[in-house]
């Protein structure tokens, strides 16, 4: 399901710890890492569609939600050949979770579905994805990021955080 304007609705998901360091996961068979995302389907809600999501890529959904993001964050995807197959598709715009996982370790599996998204994953400071996340979506996760910051109490971002968010 494309918008008008070429965007796909889409949810991403910032699971905390109770220490707030969030869930990086690695894509399956790449050198890249991220949060965890998916898209809506037709006549889903954001929230219903992130809980599907959570079980379908982190093999749980035993999170409370603390927030989410105010509107549609949105970013492009550098032309592809998945851009080029469908011409009207520009990229994704997203509703971000702030998520507090509440379960074991043990429950996050990354590897539950016939075709899993992500090998494996980790805990890691808040602030370091908007470093870390490839350069097109950088300025979304630094949206999402810094809004929703406040309701975990996580301070500030680092300087170097900061100077990534000014290199988009």
């Amino acid at each position: 399901m494309i918008d008008a304007d070429g965007y796909r609705p889409n949810v991403g998901m910032i699971i905390c710890n109770e220490y707030n360091q969030v869930l990086w996961a690695k894509r399956r068979g790449e050198n890249a890492w991220q949060f965890p995302q998916g898209g809506i389907d037709r006549a889903e809600t954001p929230e219903q569609a992130m809980f599907r999501e959570l079980e379908e890529e982190v093999g749980t959904a035993n999170v409370c939600i603390i927030g989410r993001t105010q509107g549609w964050l949105r970013y492009e995807v550098p032309c592809s050949r998945h851009r080029a197959q469908r011409r009207r598709y520009r990229g994704q715009k997203q509703i971000w979770f702030l998520l507090r996982f509440e379960g074991d370790e043990a429950e996050i599996n990354t590897l539950t579905t016939q075709h899993p998204e992500f090998e494996t994953w980790r805990w890691v400071d808040y602030w370091m994805p908007a470093r870390e996340i490839i350069a097109f979506k950088r300025r979304v996760y630094w949206q999402a990021l810094q809004e929703l910051a406040p309701l975990i109490n996580v301070g500030p971002p680092p300087a170097d955080a900061a100077e990534a968010r000014q290199n988009v």
